[in-house]
């Protein structure tokens, strides 16, 4: 997921069966039940061709690659992705993205390319099947709610490491710390402790109903971001400031929202 106003956010289990021991919805469920697909119509969903060309020259990947994409939403990388010749599964927490992104494959004649599935990405049920596995726009990582003090973070992209393979690579995109202090806007409350930022906004359906939302986004500086990825045992790559649908290898700087991350 990647949101309002910075613009940029089982064990195999059935795509629509929920995991019993996640019996608290995560606040974003609520969201993307009432979104849906009007949640790309928003701005920042409507550069994925630039996204995924980075990352596939970046990566230098190879049709036939697999690629895990963690907090997938409706599926806007995951079946870019495919449509590219790779093989991609796609996990979100929320049932009504996931049933979106399930029908937009069927519906390009994609489903033996792309699947769509439930899962928490705290709890990923994966293990050495993945040669990308990704998490950009705050899909999952830097999305874990209110009372994050990096150490749910650590458990995503730990779970995102153990489903790669030997010689695979990690990606994840996060928001700028630098970037939101310089942008808080009235109503907004960014927690030093924990580096998450609080918003009270308005989200809209397809039928431009309007619904109050409260989102939680942990912010992130660089020096943050090599110590969780080294935590888990992998080494920085690369890492860039970039903005959504202008990825590339920028330097880093305070005037980009994100911070784009490889690792292996």
């Amino acid at each position: 997921m990647c949101h309002s106003k910075q613009m940029c956010r089982g064990a195999r289990r059935g795509p629509t069966q929920k995991a019993d021991a996640l019996t608290e919805p995560h606040f974003f469920e609520a969201l993307a039940e009432h979104m849906g697909p009007a949640y790309l119509r928003y701005s920042f969903t409507k550069g994925t061709r630039n996204e995924v060309s980075f990352l596939v020259d970046a990566l230098s990947l190879t049709p036939g690659s697999r690629v895990l994409d963690v907090g997938c939403g409706p599926g806007r990388h995951a079946l870019e992705f495919a449509r590219r010749g790779y093989e991609v599964v796609g996990v979100d927490i929320s049932e009504r993205f996931v049933a979106l992104g399930n029908d937009a494959a069927a519906a390009e004649g994609l489903a033996d390319m792309v699947q769509f599935r439930i899962d928490d990405a705290r709890e990923l049920p994966f293990s050495d099947e993945f040669d990308v596995v990704m998490s950009l726009c705050q899909g999952g990582f830097g999305l874990v709610g209110r009372s994050s003090d990096g150490a749910a973070d650590g458990v995503v992209l730990g779970g995102m490491a153990r489903a790669l393979r030997r010689e695979g690579r990690l990606v994840v995109s996060a928001f700028s710390a630098y970037f939101q202090l310089q942008h808080l806007e009235s109503g907004d409350s960014f927690d030093a402790s924990t580096g998450v930022n609080h918003e009270r906004t308005e989200v809209r359906n397809a039928d431009g109903q309007a619904m109050e939302a409260d989102l939680w986004t942990t912010c992130f500086t660089p020096r943050e971001l090599r110590l969780l990825v080294e935590r888990v045992g992998l080494s920085v790559e690369g890492l860039w400031s970039v903005t959504p649908g202008d990825y590339g290898r920028h330097e880093l700087t305070i005037n980009r929202p994100e911070f784009l991350l490889i690792a292996s």
